[in-house]
């Protein structure tokens, strides 16, 4: 059975950033739930869903808060998913209060982090770890990478014409 993604977010402000994430994982066929939670105002609520997060049938759990953001570390301390940070750029320090909230955490309760309002790479990071076991996901990701290349050395091929007619 394909394994789903939780999408949490400590508000929602911060999903127009994180539409992003929701269209990768979603191109690629994978189901995502988005919730709002707070690891300081709903603590019960973050750690009820982390707890019993692989019982209903996630595979990746995604956090992203802005601030002091420790929505990350109360999920990943209340399960044994995979978690993923998403430090999100707020009114204060451009994120970078986030970004250290998300990456410094205590031996035992890893999260993985990715760049602030990096919601995109966090999907693809998400998928990467559901193609461990599900191949098809892991095809999807080959080809998106070759697509990758394709426009790199198309990019390249124009301007080494651009430099030739100089």
């Amino acid at each position: 059975m394909a394994k789903k993604v939780a999408l949490i977010m400590g508000s929602d402000s911060d999903f127009p950033v994180l539409k992003a994430c929701v269209t990768k994982l979603k191109s690629f066929g994978v189901e995502v739930e988005v919730h709002v939670m707070s690891a300081h105002r709903t603590p019960e609520l973050a750690c009820a869903f982390a707890s019993r997060a692989r019982d209903n049938g996630f595979g990746v759990i995604i956090a992203a808060a802005g601030k002091a953001a420790h929505l990350a570390g109360v999920l990943a301390a209340h399960t044994t998913l995979p978690v993923i940070g998403i430090p999100i750029k707020s009114s204060t320090l451009d994120g970078l209060d986030a970004l250290l909230a998300t990456v410094q955490m205590p031996s035992g309760i890893p999260v993985a982090t990715v760049a602030i309002d990096g919601a995109e790479n966090a999907a693809i990071l998400a998928l990467q770890i559901l193609g461990v076991t599900d191949e098809s996901i892991a095809e999807k990701l080959l080809d998106m990478k070759q697509d990758m290349v394709q426009k790199v050395v198309a990019k390249d091929d124009k301007l080494q014409s651009q430099l030739y007619d100089l």
